[in-house]
């Protein structure tokens, strides 16, 4: 007969257990590799491979709309360097937060949040382009100052005004307003600096809306009704040879999925010239950006030039500041509960 006193101790002990196993379920919540996991190296390549798809359209769809305003020719093969220069330095700031930093899944890359102060400058009297006439008479090396020279003043301004960011965040202004700051106030300002690039995503899909459809079609599909799908897939394991499980591909790879299928699909199209020479949604439109570019290639400060700072520059990019800083508050947190 087990006496009372142990008795109580082996269901208190049994009562813990319990707890701690519903604690780590709930700390690492729905995701299938907690933050603390490490999948198998080849899960670790695909996984990355999407991770850079899924963030790559948004570094470089931030160029592409920005060259443009910076009076930059369509085929100036700087435009490239601008690209490489992003990506070059995503990769830096993700690997130094996901190292020293707060370690969250996150990819520290370009934000939309600083565009749209950037397009308000670039729109102004001083900066605004000249006329095609006029550009189209420009030597290279004149074309070339015609944009380095606004760069050189967008760079000085988002300098100066994320001093301010930096400042904020040593003395622990932002964590003293986390306390006033509610999802009611979140979402609307990340709706609104998102609704102000709407139609420069409208106009892009516009050139092309059965690939721009098929493409989010496919996500939707993939991520949000094919989730819980699993394949049967062949995998090795010493102990136990070939064996056959069941893999869940979609919810791991709905974007990296959906990027192929359209890729070939519009490769197909463009091998059977179904889509004409010059057609924007055409795999080789832009090839002659990458045959120009160099093959190495190491981005460093003040490379188109000395910054310049303006007050009006400064004052206009305080607003994507103040908007990054709100977009950096709602998906931190969010991030790090999706992560347990």
């Amino acid at each position: 007969m087990i006496p009372d006193n142990i008795q109580i101790g082996m269901e208190t002990m049994s009562n813990v257990e319990e707890l701690n196993i519903s604690d780590e379920e709930q700390r690492k919540g729905n995701v299938t590799y907690g933050i603390d996991d490490i999948p198998p190296w080849y899960l670790c390549i695909f996984m990355a491979l999407q991770h850079y798809l899924t963030m790559i359209g948004a570094i470089v769809a931030i160029p592409f709309i920005l060259c443009p305003a910076l009076c930059m020719a369509d085929t100036d093969p700087d435009r490239s360097n601008i690209i490489s220069t992003m990506i070059f330095v995503t990769g830096l700031i993700t690997w130094l937060q996901a190292t020293f930093g707060c370690r969250l899944p996150i990819v520290q890359g370009g934000t939309i949040s600083f565009l749209v102060p950037t397009l308000a400058i670039l729109g102004l009297p001083t900066w605004k382009c000249p006329e095609q006439s006029v550009l189209a008479g420009m030597t290279p090396d004149q074309r070339r100052e015609v944009w380095t020279s606004r760069m050189c003043e967008l760079s000085g301004a988002i300098a100066v005004s994320a001093l301010f960011q930096l400042i904020g965040g040593y003395f622990g202004i932002i964590g003293s307003l986390l306390r006033f700051v509610t999802p009611l106030t979140i979402v609307p300002t990340v709706a609104l600096v998102g609704l102000t690039l709407f139609d420069h995503a409208a106009e892009a899909a516009s050139e092309q809306w059965g690939i721009a459809a098929g493409t989010f079609i496919l996500l939707t599909i993939f991520s949000q009704c094919m989730g819980e799908v699993k394949i049967p897939t062949v995998t090795w394991r010493k102990s136990a040879g070939l064996t056959v499980i069941w893999f869940p591909l979609f919810k791991l790879f709905p974007v990296l999925l959906t990027i192929v299928i359209m890729w070939a699909v519009c490769g197909i199209l463009t091998a059977t010239n179904v889509f004409e020479a010059g057609h924007p949604a055409r795999t080789d439109l832009k090839i002659n950006i990458i045959e120009d570019a160099p093959w190495f290639r190491v981005p460093y400060p003040g490379q188109w030039g000395a910054p310049t700072v303006s007050v009006a520059g400064v004052l206009g990019m305080l607003a994507g500041v103040l908007a990054c800083t709100v977009e950096s508050i709602s998906y931190y947190p969010t991030t790090a509960r999706m992560c347990g």
